[in-house]
């Protein structure tokens, strides 16, 4: 999880405390050690932020204080519905679950004057899409990513022929005919997408490419033709 990410969400659990957090309770909640929470509180008391308590006695967040607003428009807001109503369309149990606790923060913080579409179930998308994800747990393909870890794959290919394969993935596609892990294929040399649906087993590695995940990325859209991060531009083979 990244720090920005992880100070929001030591927020908004002392927020909805009625007690004092502990440093132990919070560290488990947020999957970090003790130390870091001691951290984050003590950089979050010097951004202004009103957290009351000390280590070994817990933490509170003192009453009337929120978080900004994000001023988000409403065509943004209802971006973010419709966004978040197409992710049951990907078939990752992972990303659906994240998502109905996306919409909980946004409400906490948006304005009224914009909250209308969040609300009003005005917005709908149809699930209709991939069957859902198969052959892999796609929560660890994306903690690879996110970490620059190597994975090794059991694989069949159309054939049905078995391989085994040491890869970096680098991204993942839930396309509409099947969900593609993309990597550099270290038994090819070469950047190779592979089907969920035909992973026989993955498992992440001690081996790490970090540093190189953002590089690795532009040259596979390169590859595809892909401009400026325009999708549009990208040319199929």
């Amino acid at each position: 999880m990244r720090r920005t990410s992880r100070l929001f969400e030591l927020i908004q659990a002392l927020r909805g405390a009625r007690r004092p957090r502990t440093a132990a309770g919070l560290a488990e909640q947020l999957e970090v050690c003790k130390r870091t929470i001691y951290r984050d509180v003590a950089s979050l008391q010097a951004m202004g932020v009103p957290i009351r308590g000390e280590a070994g006695v817990g933490y509170l967040i003192e009453p009337g204080f929120d978080l900004p607003p994000l001023m988000f428009s409403i065509e943004e807001v209802e971006a973010l519905v419709v966004a978040l109503c197409l992710l049951q369309r990907t078939g990752d149990a992972g990303l659906n679950i994240a998502a109905e606790t996306i919409l909980e923060k946004i409400r906490d913080v948006i304005p009224q004057s914009v909250r209308g579409p969040l609300v009003a179930d005005s917005l709908y998308a149809t699930p209709n899409g991939p069957s859902p994800v198969m052959g892999v747990d796609v929560t660890i393909v994306r903690r690879a990513i996110r970490e620059e870890r190597k994975l090794f794959l059991n694989y069949s290919d159309a054939e049905g022929e078995a391989t085994s394969r040491l890869i970096m993935p680098i991204a993942l596609v839930y396309d509409v005919e099947a969900h593609m892990i993309v990597a550099w294929c270290e038994l090819r040399g070469a950047f190779r997408r592979f089907r969920t649906d035909r992973v026989r087993s993955c498992s992440p590695t001690t081996e790490r490419f970090q540093g190189e995940g953002d590089t690795l990325r532009r040259l596979w859209q390169a590859e595809l033709g892909v401009r400026n991060g325009d999708w549009s531009t990208m040319r199929m083979h």
